[in-house]
């Protein structure tokens, strides 16, 4: 499983429209093949700096969807908006972190506690 996270910087004054051009990209992306999940934030103190984190089964999944001309048409609608272009991350979860996520599932909240303080 991968996360992409996508930065973007809208114009003043164009949030608003930004906003509701993205809600339809988002609900395009959710029937991709390989899409999991994802969200779009707005940075607390800059807003017009906009995230959107999401997850993929596998980074060819995110490729595909990444060329698809589906995307690349809801992009053109977004693209009057936004003051550059849009930059990518793509990260992978580190295996230490899965198993730590799985073992705090199922351990009592003051051992997950205990083993986080520990790590950090």
């Amino acid at each position: 499983m991968i996360r992409v996270i996508i930065e973007r910087e809208v114009a003043e004054g164009l949030e608003e429209f930004y906003e509701s051009a993205i809600a339809n990209l988002l609900g395009v992306m959710s029937s991709a093949g390989g899409y999991l999940s994802g969200e779009s934030l707005a940075d607390i103190h800059r807003p017009n700096h906009y995230v959107v984190i999401t997850r993929w089964v596998d980074e060819a999944a995110w490729n595909r969807w990444c060329g698809s001309s589906k995307r690349q048409e809801l992009l053109d609608a977004i693209r009057p908006f936004l003051l550059n272009e849009e930059k990518f991350t793509l990260l992978r979860q580190l295996i230490f972190h899965q198993e730590l996520t799985a073992a705090s599932a199922t351990a009592p909240a003051t051992a997950a506690t205990s083993t986080s303080s520990r790590q950090s």
